[in-house]
């Protein structure tokens, strides 16, 4: 091309809105890398979830959007987590323009007047096109997205492609929010670039002829991707060390303080590990913590809380435990409620906490965290070895309640036996009843045998 036309790629900004430093350090570090020669985009969840994306529906995101003022965005499945009114009105104050391709709502263009399907850019000399889709599976994993149709994304991106070309695009960029669909649309379409998001690992490689990239969640990295040469490549920029952006670190912090999120509720002797590898790889503290919290606040004979749930960290709870803490594991507006199930039923719940039994994530995750339960599961023979509740054998005719997010009812990629059928009660909300627990109890989470995977 001649030239070096870059574009500075972030996604699933989610939970570093919560750490005034770890916020001011990631727009720092976009700020340093943007210039006349580059476009800043986003590839969804960025304004949220976590904890004061739950206080502020979402708003505590125009602070960071307003200081990098991106080119472009596309949605991603939790920026619809506060009602699709507060997404269009974010959209609407936002200073990027937001691509979108295949979110519909009443048979047309989901917040028609606010948003685009694609466009061309000049960067640096060279004309690149961009288009924005988001993962079809977004209906069913989020109750606020109900009413949208997310229609076929390769569809969508070969259309755009075309278009985008025929205007006059020398390269054309997916704005992706479809997680691992990434692979297939760089086999299908006749693209330059996939900027990916939705799954929360890095990725910067090459299929097909095409450059995929992933920076990861939670505003530790962005992606660098320069345009330049025979094919694009790109680079990570790790945001730890990155320049401060005071203004975005102190208005984040004036967030934090206002909705009193800083009180210390309790206090954990040993760090709580709340990795990916730990909350996907069976019985952990983090998900025995939360998962008797539900059990407590309830009286349920069970409690079940899906790994899915828990929002990761490679920084661990520990010491001084605050409201802002609990409400950053669970981050949802979901209420925690209570099912009666048979025991046949609840031996199917335990079977599709096996990565191998459900769609959703890899073959090898555990998706399930119980409390009341013991259960014994074999991992090659995909079959219940022991099952008992309260110390005794379960009866599949007997009848047992359970304590478990209100979500988990209407999504189809997790634990498909539940359903609304199931509900008989509704309780507080799920970060509530564990802030609860915690203020009320003295914790010490401890791996106690109540999942054996052999």
């Amino acid at each position: 091309m001649g030239v070096s036309p870059r574009i500075i790629h972030y996604s699933d900004v989610e939970k570093a809105y919560d750490t005034p430093e770890r916020i001011g350090r990631f727009a720092g570090t976009v700020a340093a890398a943007d210039g006349p020669d580059a476009l800043v985009v986003g590839t969804g969840d960025n304004t949220g979830p976590g904890v004061l994306s739950l206080v502020t529906d979402g708003e505590q995101s125009l602070d960071l959007f307003t200081a990098l003022t991106p080119a472009f965005e596309t949605l991603g499945n939790h920026d619809f987590d506060h009602g699709l009114a507060m997404t269009r009105e974010i959209i609407a104050r936002s200073p990027q323009a937001w691509l979108t391709a295949n979110v519909e709502q009443d048979g047309e263009r989901f917040a028609r007047r606010l948003t685009r399907p694609w466009a061309n850019r000049i960067v640096d000399g060279v004309q690149v096109g961009f288009v924005g889709v988001t993962s079809p599976d977004t209906a069913s994993a989020n109750p606020q997205a109900t009413t949208l149709t997310f229609t076929d994304p390769f569809e969508a991106v070969s259309e755009a492609a075309t278009a985008l070309r025929d205007a006059g695009a020398e390269a054309v960029v997916v704005l992706s929010h479809l997680g691992r669909i990434d692979e297939k649309l760089a086999r299908a379409c006749d693209v330059d670039v996939i900027l990916g998001g939705h799954v929360h690992e890095r990725r910067i490689d090459r299929l097909d002829g095409t450059l995929l990239t992933r920076p990861g969640a939670n505003g530790r990295t962005v992606v660098e991707v320069d345009l330049a040469g025979p094919e694009p490549t790109a680079q990570f920029r790790e945001t730890a060390d990155g320049p401060l952006d005071d203004r975005v670190a102190a208005a984040i912090e004036d967030r934090l303080s206002a909705a009193g999120l800083h009180e210390v509720i309790g206090h954990a002797a040993d760090p709580i590990d709340r990795s990916q590898a730990t909350t996907y790889g069976g019985e952990c503290r983090l998900g025995n913590l939360v998962a008797d919290a539900y059990r407590w606040a309830t009286g349920a004979d069970v409690a079940l809380q899906n790994s899915g749930g828990l929002r990761n960290d490679t920084v661990p709870l520990d010491g001084a435990l605050t409201v802002a803490d609990m409400v950053s594991v669970v981050p949802f507006e979901e209420p925690l409620t209570v099912a009666e199930l048979t025991g046949a039923e609840l031996r199917t719940l335990c079977r599709q906490g096996s990565g191998q039994q459900v769609a959703f994530g890899e073959p090898d995750w555990w998706h399930a965290h119980f409390s009341g339960v013991e259960l014994v599961w074999n991992d090659d023979t995909q079959i219940i070895e022991r099952l008992q509740v309260d110390g005794r054998p379960v009866r599949d005719t007997e009848t047992y309640t359970l304590a478990t997010s209100n979500y988990l009812y209407y999504t189809e990629l997790e634990f498909p036996i539940l359903t609304e059928s199931h509900r008989v009660s509704v309780a507080d909300v799920q970060y509530r009843a564990l802030a609860d627990y915690v203020r009320e109890t003295d914790i010490a989470p401890a791996v106690d045998g109540r999942l054996t995977r052999r």
